[in-house]
């Protein structure tokens, strides 16, 4: 037997740069890391965490099913699969358009974006009579919808698209947040405009208030397809069920991940209209684990966290008291923007701060040092998204540590 080579260093590809800490164990919004010492999460696993690091109900969901049945494939239906197809539709059918509403579950965010482009090509092809292959997808700068290669093929960011072309046609580019330009690119060939509600990864950019609503006209004048990517914004983060909520637009097709495995495993779906899913048939779209009987039993269980609209109002309320806060730290020159929806927030900083840090990843690494996580992106720009079950005491310790990071190392 051929003796393999010792590893002198990672066996993980570089495709991460981690702060420095190896997290352990971890219960509602604290972990702990390997040395013991405890930190307060505020980042929620990118809202995957929505309901904190081990939520009782969901532990024992999944306890439950490991028990039972685990896998059939989509070969086989199991109990659990319409249920939660069911409750879903529940949850998110009445905040979309039409009357009848379908799921297609998957695992991860970038299967179900994956999933709704597949379906609204389909769909203007079939039903809105877009000629073969020429089907194109209205997309918006700043978005990140997943790293696929498709995905990628529409993002504006040089760091996932360098060296990955060449790239999917098919997609067209506007300025995020601009209705007139939107407006413009919609055409005959056009079957969908792609939008998240507010852009996460971006840096938590919230768009114009009546951007949505003037983009749910361009798509119902043009009759082409309205698809929200609420993967990171849904659930519960924005202080809604869906953020489009919050704009007061239906869309007609949303695809939803993170925060629904409920930080215990991926899982994803996507609901819309009944006449558009309904062109994916037998033989034409598949995954081997999405709509599992654990991620079902986990799903069921945060769709009835999320049912009684409790934790969605807990969301707004805590994330007005975050929006006030960190504004005073924009008032005394320690922050250059913030923007809030929920409990979720965007913070620019202010290199020219005295002792202040010089980006958005040295800040992180002062809160670190804090007994504080949180996450960077884009150079300067910090995203808070701490659990929704957040204790307001354990918050105010968090934004108490935020400050004193902005004014020394």
């Amino acid at each position: 037997m051929t003796t393999p080579p010792a590893v002198t260093g990672s066996a993980l590809a570089p495709n991460y740069h981690p702060l420095p800490v190896t997290l352990a164990t971890g219960e509602g919004s604290w972990v702990t890391d390997t040395a013991g010492r405890r930190y307060l999460d505020l980042l929620a696993g990118y809202s995957a965490l929505n309901f904190g690091h081990r939520h009782p109900a969901l532990v024992a969901a999944a306890q439950a099913q490991l028990d039972r049945l685990t896998l059939t494939s989509r070969a086989f239906d199991h109990e659990l699969l319409e249920p939660f197809a069911q409750a879903l539709v529940g949850l998110v059918g009445p905040l979309l358009t039409g009357t009848s509403h379908l799921v297609l579950p998957m695992n991860t965010g970038a299967e179900a974006v994956e999933t709704a482009l597949k379906a609204a090509r389909k769909w203007g092809y079939e039903v809105r009579g877009v000629p073969a292959d020429r089907a194109t997808v209205v997309v918006a700068e700043g978005n990140f919808h997943g790293r696929t290669t498709t995905i990628v093929s529409f993002s504006s960011d040089p760091d996932a698209r360098r060296g990955f072309g060449p790239f999917t046609p098919g997609f067209v580019t506007v300025p995020y947040g601009d209705a007139r330009r939107l407006a413009a690119a919609v055409d005959e060939t056009t079957v969908a405009v792609l939008l998240e509600p507010v852009q996460g990864e971006q840096g938590v950019v919230v768009p114009p208030l009546d951007y949505l609503a003037a983009a749910r006209r361009v798509c119902d004048d043009a009759g082409v397809l309205l698809v929200a990517d609420e993967i990171q914004s849904g659930l519960g983060r924005s202080g809604a069920t869906l953020a489009s909520e919050r704009f007061d637009v239906r869309p007609d097709v949303v695809t939803l991940g993170k925060a629904l495995g409920g930080g215990i495993l991926p899982v994803s779906a996507v609901v819309g209209r009944a006449d558009v899913l309904e062109v994916l048939t037998a033989g034409t779209h598949g995954s081997t684990f999405g709509g599992n009987p654990l991620a079902c039993a986990v799903g069921l269980a945060v769709i009835d966290l999320l049912t009684p609209g409790t934790l969605q109002a807990r969301a707004r309320a805590l994330g007005e008291r975050v929006g006030d806060r960190l504004d005073v730290l924009v008032d005394d020159g320690l922050l250059t923007d913030v923007r809030t929806i929920g409990l979720w927030a965007g913070v620019d900083i202010a290199p020219s701060s005295p002792g202040g840090p010089a980006s958005g990843r040295e800040l992180c690494e002062r809160l670190l040092r804090r007994g504080v996580l949180a996450k960077d992106t884009h150079g300067g720009t910090n995203r808070l998204a701490p659990p929704l079950t957040i204790d307001p005491a354990d918050l105010d310790t968090g934004l108490d540590r935020l400050a004193d990071a902005l004014t020394g190392p």
